[in-house]
């Protein structure tokens, strides 16, 4: 398995980056992962050397360039060809990686995976998705969140089965329940396109759709996967990033802390593409690109994307 990371993207890069691969190869023995690293040769090397990363490991591609965090993600990939993101893409293109992960600008990783790779056969659009903490301990998947802000009932009930199939096969969670976000529990609540989704979902036999949830069912246990557009699936994600300035004493946040989640599950996956692409949080820390690493890793051994193609296969016919 080839996997490349963008070493230039994040905050703290490329020392954490290091550091996060440092994680990795000391908790997982395996000779079967290759990493290729995209970014400025001269301020990657020094950090190679002082955590000991084995050569044999890694292969260390330089580019010229970095697109930031602010840039138009468009106008940087054309006119940054060199850039680390960019390279980083040409390469996953060209097969010479399976995967490619970065913590940079997520708009640039977003217009890079739409149209560097292909989407999956029938998939109307990708989406991105977020980890949810649950009460239990759990997991959620909450998608849309922010790439698809205007979608049609076919594509959130495709969203439903993305989401469906990388729940299963990556967080775990066998025959995930899921939920359509609405106003209220009742079939026929909401707008336009909620009350022209859900009897799509229902009809849906590749998901177990369980009806409508609500807003104050996200952190509950109710559902495993939770659909909706990527306007509202945004604003519920950066709301809960808000509860991170409430006083710990006066509301009970769980876990929702952004450095937490995105810790623990590294970053989110682009639905939708043939290949693996992960999107880091901007303030990822090693354990954060450890977690990708491991990510990526299980994504292309549970063939994830395959199943998904399939499942999206099935529906059609």
């Amino acid at each position: 398995m080839n996997i490349g990371i963008d070493m230039m993207g994040g905050d703290y890069a490329p020392l954490e980056t290091v550091k996060g691969i440092a994680k990795y190869f000391s908790e997982n023995l395996r000779d079967d992962v290759h990493l290729f690293l995209f970014g400025n040769a001269d301020a990657i090397s020094p950090h190679l050397t002082s955590y000991n990363i084995p050569e044999g490991k890694i292969t260390l591609a330089p580019t010229t360039q970095v697109i930031g965090m602010h840039e138009h993600p468009t106008k940087a990939l054309k006119e940054k060809t060199d850039s680390s993101i960019a390279i980083g893409f040409k390469y996953l293109a060209a097969g010479k990686i399976d995967a490619f992960m970065s913590a940079g600008n997520t708009g640039a990783m977003l217009v890079g995976a739409m149209f560097s790779i292909r989407p999956v056969e029938g998939v109307l659009r990708p989406t991105i998705s977020s980890i949810i903490p649950k009460q239990n301990g759990g997991t959620g998947l909450l998608l849309d969140v922010g790439i698809n802000s205007d979608c049609k009932p076919e594509q959130l009930n495709q969203f439903a089965i993305m989401g469906s199939v990388f729940s299963e096969n990556i967080l775990g969670v066998e025959n995930p329940k899921v939920g359509l976000i609405n106003v209220g529990e009742e079939e026929g609540k909401g707008n336009l396109l909620m009350q022209a989704s859900y009897p799509l979902l229902k009809e849906n036999k590749v998901i177990n759709f369980i009806g409508n949830v609500e807003g104050r069912d996200i952190f509950s246990n109710k559902a495993d996967v939770m659909v909706c557009d990527g306007f509202t699936g945004n604003i519920i994600l950066k709301l809960a990033e808000s509860l991170t300035i409430l006083p710990k004493n006066k509301i009970l946040i769980m876990n929702i802390l952004t450095v937490s989640i995105s810790s623990l599950y590294g970053g989110t996956p682009v639905l939708g593409v043939e290949k693996p692409v992960i999107i880091g949080h901007g303030i990822s820390h090693e354990t954060a690109f450890s977690s990708m690493i491991d990510e990526a890793v299980r994504m292309l051994q549970t063939d994830v994307l395959g199943k998904v193609k399939e499942a999206i296969r099935l529906t059609g016919e």
